[in-house]
């Protein structure tokens, strides 16, 4: 039996050691060979071979920096080489399709944003396939060397194996979407929910950044969570999208398109929320925006605020229950009602305070997101993290 599972874990070892060098790399860059040992804990063999397979790739260039305080010829240090890579990202929405192309450090190349919606007679799978093929014919002089496909949508998926399972939005059922774009294309594809792959990038390189446990609270048209322990994903390998808005909280409630009564986010999602609004106001003409409402709390309006209220305290007491079992160090709030943060956080942490045990809840604060997950950042977080973990390196570098 150790013949079999030997070469399996020397492989992963190989995997995480190439994607720890790379990360400090990228993160550090550049940097001496002697430093990125210290930083990565690894002998000075160790990293002189990584490296050399690095360079070897095109993935890491050798460039000059200056000593720090020494006089002669400039120190050699390592850089990430992203000239020529890129990776594609696509981000899917109610109606709404984002595509672009970003290098290996995710700098923006080109993106673009489309209407999207399945024609009659037509299947999810042909108008994707259709928006792709047509961006692709627009940016043949942009394109260069192609690494991976990264998609994200609000839907239920399985990350792992690339299926779309369902969407509140579009006729899915089981879509093994990564398996048919990988046949397609040749190129790895990389799956995730949205609220998943917001909550990665915020952890990389937004308001989560060297945050190890942390909660992602979205308040959208959907409600979701994704939850950081010990730096990792919960649920990385299956449906990482911790489903809070589908927890029953009125009985004799809504149905909810999951086939449940009562889910959260039909009370507390942005929809739900402007309905509600609109009908105690009814006093606004035509209809009630966010940005509308909002503005309306931070002028005093009681019946607006009153509804702000009633989100914060449902939203509360969930999140009360999320602090017993994760103790995170920082909650993020990701939602189009953080302009109206100084009404809503304070009923969060109050129902937190009131509702968890003091030692967790007196610890946490709550900030809001960096990003707004409007364009397809939380895409190239997927690819980040693929490069940072080794898997995409390994792929890139076998060819």
């Amino acid at each position: 039996m150790s013949v079999d599972v030997q070469p399996s874990h020397i492989d992963q070892i190989k995997q995480t050691n190439i994607g720890l060098v790379y990360r400090l790399i990228d993160q550090y860059g550049p940097i001496s060979r002697i430093a990125l040992s210290k930083k990565a804990k690894l002998a000075p063999a160790s990293i002189t071979k990584i490296t050399r397979e690095l360079i070897d790739a095109h993935l890491v260039k050798e460039t000059e920096f200056p000593g720090l305080g020494f006089r002669g010829r400039p120190a050699i240090g390592l850089k990430v080489d992203s000239e020529g890579w890129q990776f594609l990202c696509i981000r899917i929405d109610e109606g709404r399709i984002v595509i672009g192309l970003r290098d290996l450090s995710c700098n923006l190349v080109v993106e673009e944003q489309f209407a999207f919606s399945v024609l009659q007679g037509h299947s999810f799978l042909d108008c994707l396939v259709d928006k792709i093929d047509n961006f692709f014919l627009r940016q043949q002089a942009t394109l260069e060397r192609l690494t991976a496909i990264s998609i994200t949508i609000n839907a239920i998926v399985d990350p792992i194996n690339g299926v779309i399972h369902s969407s509140p939005y579009y006729d899915i059922q089981n879509l093994p979407l990564g398996k048919f774009l990988h046949q397609r294309t040749g190129l790895p594809i990389f799956l995730q929910h949205g609220i998943a792959a917001w909550t990665i990038a915020e952890s990389l390189y937004g308001a989560g950044e060297n945050c190890q446990d942390l909660i992602q609270l979205v308040i959208d048209n959907n409600v979701g969570a994704g939850i950081m322990t010990a730096g990792q994903m919960l649920h990385a390998g299956n449906h990482s999208v911790v489903e809070v808005g589908h927890i029953q909280i009125e009985p004799d409630g809504e149905r909810c398109y999951c086939g449940n009564i009562g889910c959260l986010e039909t009370v507390v999602g942005l929809k739900k929320v402007l309905q509600k609004s609109y009908f105690l106001t009814k006093g606004y003409s035509g209809s009630l925006s966010v940005d509308l409402l909002c503005q309306s709390a931070i002028d005093g309006d009681p019946l607006i605020t009153e509804v702000i209220y009633d989100v914060g305290e449902r939203i509360g007491r969930i999140m009360a229950v999320m602090v017993n079992i994760f103790n995170p160090e920082r909650i993020l709030i990701g939602s189009p009602l953080n302009s109206v943060k100084h009404i809503l956080y304070p009923v969060i942490q109050q129902q937190i305070a009131q509702r968890s045990l003091p030692g967790y809840s007196q610890q946490v604060e709550i900030v809001a997101t960096q990003f707004d997950n409007t364009g397809t950042l939380p895409a190239a977080a997927l690819i980040k993290q693929a490069l940072y973990n080794g898997e995409l390196l390994i792929e890139i570098m076998q060819g």
